[in-house]
C-alpha cells in the first residue's frame, strides 16, 4: 500500500488562521482594536500567514506544476496563486485602517475572513487531494523543510505554542506527540510558557 501524505500541519495551520480572524473580529465588535494585546496578535497572524503563503508559492506550488498536466489542475494551481495575490492588498488595507481609526474595521474584519477562508477551503477541498495523488511523503517532507528552514528556530518557537493556542488539552497532546521529546520538554517549559505571558488577542 502506497504510503499517504500526512497533512495534520496544514490542518492546523489553517484552523489557528481561522481562529485568529474570529478573535480579530470579535475585538472590532468590541472597539478593542486599539488594545496592545490585540494589536500584537494580529502582527502575529501576518507573520504566520506571510511564512505559510511565501514557502507555498515559492515551495509547493513550482513543486506540483510539473504534475499539472490537465486544465483543470493548471487553473487550480493559477487560482491557488490569485487568491493568495488577492489577500494581501486585504491585509494592507486592515493596516491602514487600524492606524486610521476607521469605523469600518467589523466589515473589513468579515470581509479578511471570508476571503482567506474560502481560500482555506479551497486548498483543503481541491489542492490538498491533488497534493495527494501527485507527491510522494518525501516531496511533502521537503517542502515542510523549506518551511521550517523560512521559520527557523525563532519562529517554530512561536509556531509551536501559536497552533496549540486555544486547544483542546487531549488534542494539544495529540499534536505535541508529533514531535521528539527534547523539543516537547523546551516547549513545556520555555516557549509556551513564554507565549502565555504575550497575552494575545486578550482584552
Amino acid at each position: 500500500m502506497t504510503e499517504k501524505i500526512d497533512f495534520t500541519e496544514m490542518y492546523v495551520t489553517h484552523d489557528a488562521f481561522r481562529r485568529d480572524l474570529d478573535r480579530l473580529e470579535a475585538a472590532a465588535q468590541a472597539g478593542k482594536t486599539g488594545d496592545p494585546r490585540v494589536r500584537d496578535g494580529w502582527e502575529n497572524f501576518k507573520a504566520q500567514l506571510s511564512v505559510h503563503h511565501t514557502v507555498e508559492d515559492e515551495s509547493l506550488w513550482p513543486r506540483l506544476t510539473p504534475h499539472a498536466k490537465a486544465p483543470e489542475t493548471r487553473a487550480l494551481l493559477r487560482e491557488m496563486e490569485a487568491e493568495h495575490a488577492r489577500i494581501d492588498p486585504l491585509l494592507e488595507g486592515f493596516d491602514r485602517a487600524l492606524e486610521d481609526g476607521a469605523e469600518d474595521l467589523v466589515v473589513r474584519a468579515k470581509e479578511l475572513a471570508d476571503v482567506l477562508g474560502r481560500h482555506l477551503e479551497h486548498e483543503e477541498d481541491q489542492a490538498l487531494p491533488f497534493i495527494q495523488e501527485v507527491l510522494t511523503p518525501a516531496d511533502w517532507r521537503a517542502f515542510g523543510r523549506a518551511m521550517a528552514r523560512k521559520q527557523g528556530i525563532r519562529g517554530a518557537s512561536n509556531w509551536i505554542p501559536w497552533i496549540t493556542d486555544g486547544m483542546a488539552p487531549a488534542d494539544a497532546r495529540r499534536f505535541l506527540a508529533r514531535f521528539p521529546a527534547p523539543l516537547r520538554l523546551v516547549d513545556r517549559l520555555l516557549w509556551s510558557p513564554r507565549y502565555a505571558r504575550r497575552l494575545l488577542w486578550q482584552f
